[in-house]
């Protein structure tokens, strides 16, 4: 296999493309977990529900891989997609806001096996030797001297709107380079940290809007 493209390159890869990735990268855990050797690129792209062509396209953006009458070698391949979504490695994360739904994340074992590891979360009131799921639950009030003692890359935002962006910028200072933001609200950092936006009501609305729209087109159509 060739090497992968400069960093230059991937920082021009389209959105859908990096959509794409961590889709590649489940089915081919599923499939070598299920122990298939190599796999063709219809065989992958069926059961993702794109096209060959377009697999191909997607991952000629990072090298050439797999070889013209073999297909890809299901291991070597997951590998590489794994190197590409920096999985090849650990980030040490923190969490803020320990919520429910920051109670949730902390307690979600797919993170860690993938190299996301925990180190503290923060909440404005921890109950007094708190943990969830093993992990330590502190002041948030204690985060920036946490931060200066512990190299964290990640930061998860769980918090309330209004805090949000005094939340990240604490991070941003204590030398975070990457937030996983699940407060609704956009957040002000510098270009060099890199932010992802969850909003899961806006995406239950997108639900509800699909099923609408089910729901009127089986009306204009009955049995």
């Amino acid at each position: 296999m060739r090497k992968m493209r400069s960093e230059r390159k991937a920082a021009v890869i389209p959105e859908a493309v990096m959509k794409r990735l961590p889709v590649y990268q489940r089915y081919l855990s599923e499939m070598l977990h299920q122990e298939y050797e190599r796999i063709s690129s219809q065989e992958l792209a069926a059961k993702i529900g794109i096209t060959a062509s377009q697999l191909r396209q997607d991952l000629s953006y990072f090298g050439s891989f797999g070889q013209q009458g073999y297909g890809y070698h299901t291991g070597e391949l997951l590998s590489q997609v794994n190197k590409i979504l920096g999985l090849d490695r650990t980030k040490q994360v923190v969490l803020v806001g320990a919520g429910h739904l920051g109670q949730a994340l902390l307690s979600y074992t797919n993170f860690t096996e993938r190299g996301f590891i925990y180190k503290a979360a923060f909440d404005i009131q921890p109950a007094p030797g708190g943990r969830v799921a093993g992990i330590p639950v502190l002041p948030v009030a204690a985060l920036s001297e946490y931060l200066a003692e512990t190299p964290v890359e990640i930061g998860i935002i769980t918090t309330p709107a209004g805090v949000a962006q005094e939340i990240a910028t604490t991070l941003v200072r204590g030398g975070v380079k990457g937030i996983w933001n699940f407060a609704p609200v956009a957040l002000n950092v510098p270009s060099t940290v890199v932010v992802e936006h969850v909003h899961i009501s806006e995406s239950l609305l997108v639900l509800s809007f699909k099923l609408e729209q089910e729901r009127r087109w089986a009306g204009k159509n009955p049995e």
